[in-house]
């Protein structure tokens, strides 16, 4: 896993010039934002800890109308745009050096540690639905992807576990363990670099077992495969064994089999694995999702009686406490679990909305705070699927397509004709099963289920929405949709504003607005968007680039861009993805 990195012969790199900009993805970027617009609104008029529960229950009529046209046309195809076109961006950005040969990686990660701080300044202190933060660390684990070697992603990965076990040691030494910090997120890092570096190893490993003639890659994969596959088989023949491994290992095995298989038959040649792996990393995570969310759903636990669940959450007395607590495994034991578990999350609900619509700003900012604390170190989860993505973003500009889109214009067609059928089709057969989750359920509601379809057709969508923006492009009917490109030019300026508008429009420190109905939400969604783009288009007539924009590149190139117009230098913005 060697790194292979253009030598900097040359001036530092510089953003991109107005001829160098290719339109289609300033027309797809600003079309995706406002698909995000639409994802995100309802997120500030219900708490962000409902994130990826459905549906809400109290949706009737034309409010459900509306939640569920959004929710299976919408919600999930705009962030997987987002983070193709992320890829695009850094394809540009490093073909661009290439040619000219000039240093890349020095700019880039610049770009990503700028990109991170926007990312928790806008979480912390406008809106806990941010995802630049999840992009910069994803767009790290790119590079590890792409660049990192195997001896030292190994050593990551070893002073990771070491470090999550610090505890541990410092126990068997005597400190009391309540006085140590907590490492446990060090394990999940290195999980995160274990998937990174096998993945490197699947795009730029060249390893190859004669005896089997098949790549070695492969050959882990159909091993890994079946030993899942035969441990799930036993698990499942033993008796009292808990039904997640039950599940869980047999549908691995399958999942790693096929990988394996398909590695065998489909790993060269080099330069379609970038494609190959971004959707197979993305498939693989939601057809894990998927396939236990049907077995729990068509195999159940057998419903606790509410008698034992009261039972086993009731109050004792302290000299039966022993005598009176459930086993450990127990179906009564679980239910008084899941039933804390319940509660801890409707506090927590409870708690946010009282901040929002009675809290002061400083009150938000303190939630905000505590959030993205305890949630940034499992960005790192997010980043296996964002890895997907990017890879099949950087394939569609390295191999020359989003380049010349007139003369992949077939190509296109058929992307909106037959991938988007299809991906909203999968979201609305899930909506057969379930369209909200049932807290406490345990995935018996179908959810799981039905989650696992619509984010397995949030691919084949959003490539289709892809497509489909494209062909208009491109077409004398619809041209006129390239009014969108100074909108998207300016995406980064123009998602930061979103939510300093909404924050203002819908919380308690603003005009309070909390909680509008979906209808509602849609109409303000037309109005902030006719008002973006306008200024957008204004704005990018007297200057080159957005404000954010503006600062992004200066932080990037380390330099100072002019910025208006008049300037000779023709300094427009890069055609990275903001």
């Amino acid at each position: 896993m060697e790194a292979h990195l253009p030598q900097a012969a040359a001036p530092a790199l510089s953003p991109t010039a107005g001829g160098e900009r290719i339109e289609a993805l300033d027309v797809v970027r600003g079309f995706a934002l406002i698909g995000i617009l639409i994802m995100n609104v309802e997120f500030f008029n219900r708490p962000i800890s409902e994130l990826g529960s459905g549906i809400a229950a109290s949706r009737t009529g034309l409010d459900l109308i509306v939640a569920y046209i959004a929710q299976f046309f919408v919600t999930g195809k705009f962030w997987t745009i987002f983070s193709l076109l992320f890829g695009m961006g850094f394809a540009v950005m490093l073909t661009r050096a290439e040619r000219a040969g000039r240093s890349f990686l020095v700019p880039y990660m610049r770009r990503i540690a700028a990109l991170a701080v926007f990312g928790a300044l806008h979480h912390i202190f406008l809106w806990s639905g941010d995802i630049l933060f999840s992009y910069a660390v994803a767009a790290t684990a790119l590079l590890i992807v792409l660049y990192g070697r195997a001896k030292w992603i190994v050593t990551a990965i070893v002073l990771c576990v070491l470090t999550g076990l610090a505890p541990n040691f410092a126990g068997m030494a005597g400190v009391p363990k309540e006085s140590l910090p907590d490492l446990g997120a060090f394990f999940g890092f290195a999980g995160g670099l274990a998937f990174f570096g096998f993945a490197a190893w699947w795009l730029r490993g060249e390893q190859r077992v004669k005896r089997f003639n098949m790549p070695a890659v492969a050959l882990v994969l159909l091993v890994a495969g079946a030993i899942a596959l035969i441990a799930g088989i036993v698990l499942n023949v033993l008796p009292n064994i808990p039904r997640e491994p039950r599940f869980v290992l047999p549908v691995l095995g399958t999942a790693l089999l096929t990988l394996g298989l398909l590695t065998r038959k489909y790993h060269e040649p080099v330069s379609s694995r970038p494609w190959r792996l971004g959707i197979g990393v993305y498939c693989f995570s939601f057809f894990m999702m998927t396939a236990v969310g049907a077995a729990v759903y068509m195999f159940p636990n057998k419903p606790v009686t509410p008698a034992a669940t009261a039972a086993a959450t009731a109050p004792v007395k302290a000299g039966d406490a022993k005598k009176a607590e459930p086993a450990k495994d127990s179906p009564e034991a679980k239910a008084a679990e899941r039933a804390k578990r319940l509660k801890e999350r409707q506090d927590k609900i409870d708690n946010e909305v009282r901040v929002l619509t009675k809290g002061s700003y400083a009150d938000g900012v303190a939630m905000r705070l505590a959030n993205f604390k305890e949630h940034a170190p499992g960005e790192v989860g997010f980043a296996t699927i964002l890895i997907g993505m990017f890879l099949l973003g950087s394939w569609f500009v390295r191999s020359g397509i989003m380049e010349n889109t007139r003369a992949h214009l077939p190509l296109f067609r058929k992307l909106a004709m037959y991938a988007l059928p299809l991906g909203i089709g999968m979201g609305l057969l899930g909506s057969l099963i379930a369209i909200r989750a049932v807290p406490g359920s345990g995935g018996a509601d179908g959810y799981q289920f039905a989650s696992g379809l619509l984010m397995l057709g949030n691919l084949p969508a959003s490539l289709g929405y892809v497509g489909l923006v494209i062909v208009m492009l491109h077409s004398q009917a619809f041209s006129k949709i390239r009014v969108l490109a100074p909108f998207g030019r300016m995406a980064l300026t123009n998602y930061l504003m979103q939510s300093l508008i909404a924050s203002i429009v819908f919380f308690n420190w603003g005009f309070g607005n909390f909680g509008i109905s979906r209808p509602a939400q849609m109409g303000y969604v037309v109005c902030v968007v006719v008002a973006q783009v306008a200024f957008s288009h204004f704005w990018l007539s007297q200057f080159r680039f957005g404000p954010m924009e503006w600062l992004w590149r200066a932080v990037t190139y380390w330099t100072i861009p002019p910025m208006r117009r008049e300037t000779p230098a023709a300094v427009p913005a890069a055609a990275g993805v903001h």
